[in-house]
C-alpha cells in the first residue's frame, strides 16, 4: 500500500491553515480542530495539525467538554501528541473553564438556583469523583465564601455536619446552600443525598441559619431540592 503523503504547509489548503485563516477572517471563524491545530503547532508524519485534531475531536464525539476530561496520557496515545503538546491542549482548556467561572462569580448575589449551577458547572464538569462544597451567604443572599467540605469516590462523596456548622458559624453567614456533583450524570439525589440534606436542615434551623437549597450539579443540568419543593 502506498504510504500517504503529508502535505507542506504551503501545500495546504486554505481552509487547513488556520493561522493565516484567523488573521484574514478572525478568530470566531475557525473550528474547534482549527483552535486545537494553533496550538499543537504540528502534526505527525502522515496527518497536518487540522487532520490529527479533527481525529482527536471525533474520538471525543466532537465535544470539547468531554475532550476536557481527557488527561495528559489520554491525548499522547495519539501518534504526534507528545507530553508537551498535550499540557498546551489542556493548560487551554482550562483556561476556558476558569474564564467561565470568572464570569459567574462577577454574580456575587444568589437570586435563584442557577447562579449556583453557573459557578459550580466549570468546576465540576470535568472531575470523575463526586466533591461536596458549601456556599455561604450573608443576610443580602451575597456570596461570603465558597468551601470544599469533602471529595470521595466515583458513586458518592461524605459531609461532616459539624465541618459544614464551623464554616458557617466562623464566617458569620446567616445562610448556607449545599452542592455537590454525579460524576455518573444521573441529577437525581440518591438515598444518601436526601439523608445528608434533612440532617444538615435540622442542624443549621438548630443554630438559627437557614438552609437555602442543595443542588446536585451534572453536566450540563442540575438538581435543586428548593425547586422541587424539598426544603
Amino acid at each position: 500500500m502506498e504510504e500517504k503523503h503529508k502535505l507542506n504547509i504551503k501545500e495546504w489548503a486554505e481552509e487547513d491553515r488556520p493561522r493565516e485563516k484567523m488573521l484574514s477572517k478572525g478568530v470566531t471563524s475557525l473550528s474547534d480542530a482549527e483552535l486545537l491545530a494553533i496550538l499543537i503547532g504540528s502534526g505527525n508524519t502522515t496527518e497536518t495539525a487540522v487532520e490529527l485534531t479533527r481525529r482527536i475531536l471525533v474520538s471525543c464525539n466532537n465535544n470539547l467538554n468531554e475532550l476536557g476530561k481527557r488527561s495528559i496520557s489520554d491525548l499522547c496515545v495519539f501518534k504526534g501528541i507528545g507530553e508537551a503538546k498535550a499540557i498546551s491542549i489542556t493548560a487551554a482548556l482550562e483556561l476556558g473553564k476558569r474564564r467561565k467561572l470568572a464570569n459567574a462569580e462577577e454574580r456575587k448575589t444568589i437570586t435563584c438556583s442557577t447562579d449556583i449551577y453557573h459557578i459550580f458547572q466549570p468546576l465540576m464538569c470535568d472531575l470523575p469523583t463526586e466533591e461536596f462544597w458549601i456556599v455561604l451567604l450573608n443576610q443580602s443572599n451575597k456570596i461570603i465564601d465558597r468551601i470544599k467540605i469533602s471529595s470521595g469516590g466515583i458513586t458518592e462523596t461524605s459531609a461532616d455536619i459539624r465541618s459544614i456548622l464551623r464554616e458557617s458559624l466562623l464566617r458569620r453567614a446567616t445562610s448556607i446552600i449545599l452542592c455537590h456533583n454525579h460524576p455518573s450524570g444521573n441529577r437525581h439525589p440518591s438515598q444518601a443525598d436526601d439523608r445528608l440534606t434533612d440532617k444538615v436542615h435540622q442542624a443549621t434551623r438548630i443554630m438559627d441559619i437557614k438552609l437555602h437549597d442543595h443542588l446536585i450539579i451534572c453536566e450540563g443540568t442540575y438538581y435543586s431540592y428548593a425547586d422541587e419543593g424539598r426544603i
